[in-house]
């Protein structure tokens, strides 16, 4: 069974019901992750996406703030929705879908603006984040597992436009790349997106304050798709469809996609 499965943090549904609708009708991936609903499930408007053919959803919502929800065409059995870090907000769920992948969909803390949690309490609370994540990959370790979303952290040298200049900068400091680095070695994830996609500078955010956003090309990889290794090697075809920050009234992530054999 080959299956298509994306992720993209659309900042407001509800804002952007028709981007989203867009998206299902272009793309048409079997299984889409959508982080920072900002709404409530029954304010999510279910009734557009069931008819494009995704006629099930799972999620968690929070007014205004947060929230998380994956939209499949095929049955999905929710099987968790953890609170890390003891915030109390909708930033985890997980189902089991019909071929018994489990996907894990995560919007990540993005930390506020200084990376000092003496003075940035949020900060703090991105970094406890990532340790409960490490901690519960530890204590259960994943199978046939893929994990996606906004993870509001760019890791590698080429997944942010210059790296010596946000050394410093939220999402791409050392001592956050190391926390995630410990989340993916936890739960032996794989990165699918540069298994593909080696070599070369990627990004899926840029940000609302660039109106050139284009031309400057000033990203960073937040939003990532990773599996486990024993489904890892059956990924294939990952792309971020870069045109999709071009839309109108956009979203300031694009998609990210990858594709699975199983």
């Amino acid at each position: 069974m080959t299956f298509t499965l994306a992720t993209w943090n659309i900042n407001s549904v509800r804002l952007r019901e028709g981007l989203v609708a867009q998206l299902m009708s272009d793309e048409a991936p079997d299984v889409l992750c959508l982080q920072e609903c900002k709404s409530p499930l029954d304010k999510i408007p279910v009734a557009t996406f069931q008819a494009l053919g995704y006629t099930h959803m799972i999620g968690r919502g929070q007014k205004g703030y947060n929230g998380v929800a994956i939209f499949s065409k095929m049955p999905i059995e929710e099987v968790g929705a953890a609170d890390y870090a003891g915030l109390g907000h909708a930033r985890h769920i997980a189902g089991r879908l019909s071929n018994g992948v489990t996907v894990h969909n995560f919007y990540v803390p993005a930390g506020g603006d200084k990376p000092d949690r003496e003075i940035n309490d949020k900060f703090g609370q991105k970094l406890d984040y990532l340790t409960d994540m490490r901690d519960a990959f530890h204590v259960a370790r994943p199978e046939k597992a893929i994990l996606v979303g906004d993870l509001n952290i760019a890791p590698r040298e080429d997944d942010v436009w210059d790296h010596k200049k946000l050394l410093k900068i939220v999402s791409h400091t050392p001592v956050e790349v190391e926390h995630l680095a410990q989340v993916q070695e936890a739960g032996t994830w794989v990165d699918v997106t540069r298994q593909d996609i080696p070599n070369g500078n990627l990004y899926s955010w840029w940000s609302y304050r660039s109106p050139d956003w284009d031309t400057a090309d000033k990203g960073r990889r937040l939003d990532h798709i990773w599996a486990t290794p024993d489904i890892a090697s059956a990924a294939h075809s990952s792309r971020v469809l870069r045109h999709v920050r071009g839309w109108e009234q956009p979203s300031d992530h694009a998609p990210v996609f990858a594709t699975f054999d199983l």
